[in-house]
Formats: structure tokens, C-alpha cells, sequence
């Protein structure tokens, strides 16, 4: 007897149907899953026929043939137990559903008959909505994450004969049901606040322009200057995240495993990887590609620190995504792409000791292994970062001072404002969404500049000793800060503040 059930996969972050069909006939035991199977794939024979004996129903000895359509794609994960168990039995008279094409199914059996949570929920569900089928069966611990999609039913099942006894019309199971608006506006809290940062009024000026312009930044100080407390309290200054925006990053982070229980990622995402990490990790990739540390910042901010200890090779594979906001992987038999519209918020030591600008401390390097350990970082990525910020030792004064900084959303207010100004610059370009991801033909236009203005960005390139290719920087900063401070035109003192910006174009730290 033949059987047709209906489950999903993904290709990169995009969803397809998989129509699992199963075949049983004869009367010698025989059982093999066709259709490009993975190894997690293959594996599901051992869980699927324990599941199905441990939930009470026989497993006769018969030839059992599953395939997995569309068979020219690879299939791998173990959400295709549950149905591949349901595919059986509906082929063994068990399940007697009529019509098995309204739900997709999903779901990874123990041994018992319990279902374990699987990856890529979220994308699943929106599948199932694009095709205007019924809903989706799946773990129950899964339930939220694909309710927040909205128009089809989630049926939550804890077991196999759960999802058994739904089919038949023998156990009644609501579907879950979230209210995506209000699951969206209770999780858009954050742990840290800006307020818990001591002095450094300067650092979190520019990071504040940082926030409203999208660009990225790279702080420079000694250890304990406060960098990493500062990077960590940086997206709680971004614009809040709109429900479209939660539900692209919840989408990779379901791909990753990685939603938590409220169904959403709500906040602006914050990654903070090891300079021990891999290329593959970083950007994505693996044997069956996987997004890496840049897809999963995703609307949000990837932190680097101690910037010149990662590999360089890992450091250099960051300069497409910088430039395109999206990562491709390509592999023989398919390339993917996924999303990857980041701020990049880097921190270094000054030398290899980190107290070549600390008075307090004596800095025990040589220039030669200054100029080795500043040239770790290449010109092609160094041209992508806007801000290079000084962070210097905080004095007793400050750290013992008992009033607290400015508030998260009181600087948060400042940035959406200069944002709003943006959005409304940029309505007719599709891609750019921010003043950093102006193209240079671009910055002529928004970003004129009156005589004086120009006089004083002569006098910066030449006698600072900046680059060539800090000059569209400035400009760029510059717009943005005019923006905070809600001015029509670039001001001197505008492009005076972006110059001081470009700690590292200054001849003091060229290599």
C-alpha cells in the first residue's frame, strides 16, 4: 500500500515542501529511504521503528521503500522522522486521515515515541502559509516559534501517538495560538542599559553616531578602558527592531536551533565570537552550509574583540558581506545565501602590551612590534570601518562618580530621529538603508559641503596625514551627524567631528 505525507526543508533560509512517500508490500522485512538522504536521514530507521513499537503498534515484517521528493535535493536533519512514522502507518491502515496533504509534519522521534525539538520552525510555518495549507504538526516546544506566523494551525503534539490519535480524529489538540504584536512588543528588553557606563562621554558620542548612521566602528584603548562594556550596551542605542526585521532574524536563528522559548527574537541581536574562530564559522559553511556568526548578527551588531588576534584569513572573509550585506556559499551541488546587514563593532589594544597610550602604565614595545601587531589589520577591511575611537583609562574621578550616564532610550530617541531623516532620504533607493551604505557617486549629492567646509578637509588630508580613503568616510559621518543634530547641510563643525574620528588614517598610526 502506498502513503503520501507532507514535511519541509530548507534551502538556505527559504523553505520547500518534501512529499515523503512510502510504500509497503511483501512479506520479507526489508526498509530503504531513497531521495538523497543525509546520514541523519538514514539513521531515522532505527527511532522510527522503536518509536512506533514503544507507542503500542505492530511493525510487521514487510518491504518498507520511503522516498523523499523532489529526489535531486539533499535531505539531512531528523525532522523527517515523525513523517516518515506517519507515512508508515498510514501505509500499514493505522492512520486513517483523509486527506494527510493538509499538514505539513515535523519532528524528531526518541526512541519512545516522544518528539524532540528540530531546527527551522519559523521558515517552515511561513512555507506552509505560502502554499495555503491547513498548518503544521510538530514538538510541541516548537509550537511558539511557528505560531508567530499567523493564519494556519500549529498543532503542539508531545508524542508520536499523539500526533496519531489527532490524525484520526480520536484526540482533540488546539493549536497554539500567539498574538505576534504583543509577543514582539514584551520581549524588546534589554538586560544592560547605557546608564551603567562611567565617563567616556566622548565614546559613547561616537558610538551614538555610530547607531544613527549603521556605521562600523573600531575602538581603540588599553585593557579595562571599558570597550567590551560599552560594545555590549551598543544595540540597546540602535533603532528598536521592527516585527518584519524579528521575523527575518528569528527565521536564522531558527535555521541555527537557536530561538528561545518566547518564540522570537525581539532585540537586536548581539555576537560576540572568540578570535579563535574559524572562517566557516564566521560567514557560514560546512559540509551542508550552515549561516555563521555574521548571519546570526543579522540586524544587529558583531563584535570582534581584540581585533588583531584573529586569524587574518578569517578577519579578509569579512570584507563581501561588509560590502554586499548578504553571504553567499557556494558547494558542487548548491550555492545559498543568506542575509547578513550588520554593524561591525570591533575593539583593540594600541601595542601588543596595550598600554602605549596609558600614562599610568609604561609600555614595554618596541615601534617595530607596534607597526607588526597594527599591520594584522588590512587596508581593504579598514577601509569598511567609518569611526576609529580612542578609548583612554577612565580617571578615579569618574568611576567613583555617583550620578549615572544617560539612558539607552533617551540616546535611542536621538538615533531613531536621525534615522527617520534617512528612511525618508533614501525612500527611492532599495538598497541603501543607511548613510554608510552610500555608493560614492551618491555622497556628491547628500553630501555637499560649502567652501570653508572644504578648506578644512584640505588641511585635514594633508597636514593629519589622512588617507585618501578616509575621505568618503568623513563625508558619510559627517551627514550623519548633521542628521543628530537635525541640520539640512554639513557644517564645519560637523566634518570637524568626523575628522577626529579616523584615529588610524593619522600618520601617528600609519604602518
Amino acid at each position: 500500500m502506498l502513503a503520501r505525507v507532507l514535511s519541509s526543508s530548507l534551502i538556505g533560509i527559504d523553505p520547500y515542501l518534501v512529499e515523503v512517500e512510502v510504500n509497503v508490500e511483501g512479506h520479507a522485512f526489508r526498509y530503504s529511504t531513497v531521495g538523497l538522504p543525509e546520514l541523519a536521514v538514514r539513521e531515522s530507521k532505527e527511532r522510527v521503528i522503536s518509536a512506533i513499537k514503544n507507542s503500542g503498534y505492530k511493525f510487521p515484517p514487510k518491504a518498507y521503500t520511503i522516498n523523499l521528493a523532489p529526489a535531486d535535493i539533499k535531505k539531512e536533519g531528523s525532522a523527517f522522522d515523525l513523517p516518515i512514522a506517519i507515512g508508515i502507518l498510514a501505509a500499514l491502515g493505522v492512520v486513517i486521515h483523509e486527506d494527510l496533504d493538509d499538514y505539513v509534519l515535523l519532528g524528531e522521534l526518541s526512541l519512545d515515541g516522544t518528539l524532540r525539538p528540530v531546527k527551522g520552525a519559523l521558515p517552515s510555518a511561513v512555507g506552509v502559509k505560502e502554499h495555503k495549507l491547513k498548518g503544521l504538526i510538530l514538538p510541541a516546544q516548537n509550537a511558539r516559534e511557528a505560531a508567530v506566523t499567523g493564519n494556519i494551525d500549529v498543532i503542539p503534539v508531545h508524542t508520536l501517538l499523539d500526533a496519531i490519535l489527532f490524525l484520526n480524529g480520536e484526540k482533540h489538540i488546539e493549536p497554539i495560538e500567539v498574538d505576534p504584536e504583543l509577543l514582539f512588543s514584551n520581549a524588546q528588553n534589554y538586560p544592560v542599559d547605557f546608564a551603567d557606563v562611567r565617563g567616556q562621554a566622548h565614546v559613547k558620542r561616537a558610538l551614538e553616531v555610530a547607531a544613527a548612521g549603521g556605521h562600523n566602528v573600531l575602538m581603540i584603548g588599553p585593557p579595562g578602558s571599558g570597550k567590551t562594556m560599552l560594545a555590549k550596551r551598543f544595540p540597546t542605542i540602535l533603532p528598536q527592531m521592527t516585527l518584519d526585521e524579528a521575523l527575518e532574524t528569528t527565521k536564522i536563528h531558527s535555521i541555527a536551533g537557536m530561538v528561545r522559548t518566547e518564540g522570537l527574537v525581539a532585540t537586536r541581536p548581539f555576537r560576540s565570537p572568540h578570535h579563535t574562530i574559524s572562517d566557516a564559522a564566521l560567514v557560514g559553511g560546512g559540509r551542508i552550509p550552515r549561516p555563521g556568526e555574521v548571519s546570526l548578527a543579522h540586524h544587529g551588531v558583531l563584535f570582534l574583540d581584540e581585533l588583531p588576534e584573529f586569524q587574518k584569513n578569517v578577519l579578509e572573509v569579512l570584507r563581501q558581506p561588509l560590502e554586499n550585506i548578504e553571504v553567499t556559499i557556494s558547494r558542487a551541488t548548491m550555492s545559498l545565501t543568506y542575509p547578513a546587514n550588520f554593524i561591525l563593532l570591533s575593539a583593540m589594544n594600541p601595542c601588543p602590551c596595550g598600554f602605549s597610550s596609558d600614562p599610568r602604565h609604561e609600555c614595554s614595545c618596541n615601534s617595530a612590534g607596534i607597526q607588526k601587531y597594527m599591520a594584522k589589520i588590512s587596508g581593504p577591511l579598514l577601509d569598511r570601518i567609518d569611526l576609529h575611537i580612542e578609548v583612554p583609562a577612565i580617571p578615579f574621578e569618574e568611576l567613583a562618580a555617583k550620578q549615572d550616564g544617560e539612558c539607552s532610550v533617551a540616546v535611542r530617541q536621538r538615533v531613531q530621529a536621525a534615522r527617520d531623516l534617512q528612511i525618508s532620504r533614501f525612500q527611492n533607493e532599495s538598497s541603501i538603508h543607511s548613510n554608510a551604505d552610500m555608493p560614492p557617486k551618491m555622497i556628491r549629492t547628500v553630501c555637499q559641503i560649502d567652501e570653508n567646509s572644504a578648506v578644512l578637509l584640505k588641511s585635514a588630508i594633508t597636514n593629519l596625514g589622512l588617507s585618501a580613503r578616509a575621505y568618503d568616510r568623513i563625508l558619510k559621518v559627517s551627514r550623519t551627524i548633521a542628521d543628530l543634530s537635525t541640520s539640512t547641510s554639513i557644517q564645519a563643525e560637523h566634518l570637524s567631528e568626523a575628522i577626529q574620528y579616523r584615529t588610524l588614517d593619522r600618520q601617528l598610526w600609519m604602518v
